[in-house]
C-alpha cells in the first residue's frame, strides 16, 4: 500500500473510510441511527449548549470506536483466519471499548434527557 502524497489525499481516504464504515458496516448503521435519534431528541428537548457538547461529543467517541473496533477485526481476520485465542481477546477487548463508551453514553443520555422529558 503506497504512502499518501498529500494532505487532501489522506483526508479524501478518511472519507472513504467513513462511507464504506456507514454504507457497508451494520454497526456503522446502527450507530447512525442512534446519532440521529439522539439529534432528534436534543432538538426536541431543546437542550443548552454544555448539554450538546456532551451529546456531541459521546457520539462521535462511540462511533470512532466502532470505527476502530471494524478495523481491528477485519485486520485480525486477514493476520489470522483460523481461530486464535489471543485474536480471540484483541477482538473482544476491542468490542469491550465500544460497550463501555456506549454505557457511558447512556447514562450521560438519561442524565441530559430524562429531567426534560420528564
Amino acid at each position: 500500500m503506497k504512502k499518501n502524497k498529500s494532505f487532501l489525499e489522506a483526508v479524501r481516504n478518511a472519507f472513504n473510510g467513513m462511507r464504506y464504515f456507514f454504507l457497508h458496516e451494520i454497526n456503522g448503521i446502527i450507530q447512525l441511527a442512534i446519532a440521529a435519534l439522539a439529534i432528534a431528541l436534543a432538538v426536541g428537548c431543546r437542550i443548552g449548549t454544555y448539554e450538546w457538547l456532551f451529546v456531541l461529543f459521546c457520539i462521535g467517541f462511540v462511533i470512532a470506536l466502532e470505527m476502530l473496533n471494524t478495523a481491528i477485526e477485519n485486520l485480525c481476520n486477514i493476520v489470522q483466519e483460523e481461530y486464535h485465542p489471543i485474536i480471540k481477546i484483541v477482538k473482544d477487548i476491542a468490542a469491550a471499548a465500544v460497550m463501555w463508551a456506549a454505557i457511558v453514553s447512556v447514562v450521560i443520555g438519561l442524565i441530559i434527557f430524562l429531567p426534560k422529558i420528564l
